[in-house]
C-alpha cells in the first residue's frame, strides 16, 4: 500500500473515530431507562405508611458518578449507596391535607436483582382524605426521568406520574 493511501486510510479512521464519540456516548445513556417506582403503602397492620423506592441500579450507576464523582460505586460502596438514599429521601415527600410534610423514617436500602431500593416509612394520620407527593429523585439530572408513585393498601391503587415539569401532585385517599 502506497504511503498516500495509508495516509488516507488513517484520517478516515481518525475522522470515524472522531465523529462515533457522541454516538457511543449516546448509546451509552441509551442503557439507561430514565423510570423510577414508588410503593407508598398504607399498612394497616403496622399503622404505617410504608414508602419504597425501586430505581433501576444502570440508572442509579449513572446517577451516583454524576451526583457524587466518577469513583462512585452504588453496586459495592456502602457509603455511595446510603448517600443516593439520602438523595432520593431529600428529593421526596408526602403532605398532608394541612400542609405538613408528614417526617419519613429511614427504614434502609439495598440492591437487588438489578434495582436499587430505598426504604421508609412514617405513622398512618388518622382521618387522611388526601396527600399531596413530592418525587424529583434524578428529574435533577434528567429532564426525561419518569418517576410513578403508586399508592396502595386503601380501597384501589392510585397512581401519581411525574413526569415534564409536574413537582408536586395531590391524590384523593377515599
Amino acid at each position: 500500500m502506497s504511503l498516500f493511501r495509508r495516509f488516507i486510510t488513517g484520517i478516515s479512521f481518525l475522522v470515524a473515530g472522531i465523529l462515533g464519540m457522541p454516538a457511543a456516548s449516546m448509546m451509552a445513556d441509551a442503557h439507561q431507562q430514565k423510570a423510577a417506582i414508588t410503593k407508598v403503602l398504607f399498612n394497616p397492620r403496622t399503622q404505617n405508611i410504608e414508602v419504597m423506592h425501586r430505581f433501576i441500579l444502570h440508572d442509579a450507576e449513572h446517577a451516583v458518578r454524576r451526583i457524587f464523582g466518577g469513583s462512585a460505586d452504588i453496586i459495592k460502596d456502602a457509603e455511595t449507596q446510603a448517600k443516593f438514599a439520602a438523595y432520593v429521601r431529600e428529593r421526596f415527600g408526602l403532605i398532608d391535607e394541612s400542609g405538613t410534610d408528614l417526617p419519613l423514617k429511614p427504614v434502609g436500602f439495598e440492591t437487588e436483582r438489578g434495582f436499587f431500593w430505598v426504604y421508609d416509612e412514617t405513622p398512618i394520620k388518622p382521618e387522611m382524605g388526601s396527600i399531596t407527593i413530592r418525587h424529583n429523585a434524578l428529574r435533577d439530572l434528567w429532564p426525561d426521568q419518569v418517576n410513578t408513585v403508586n399508592i396502595e393498601g386503601l380501597d384501589a391503587i392510585k397512581t401519581a406520574t411525574f413526569q415534564g415539569s409536574v413537582e408536586l401532585l395531590s391524590l384523593d385517599l377515599h
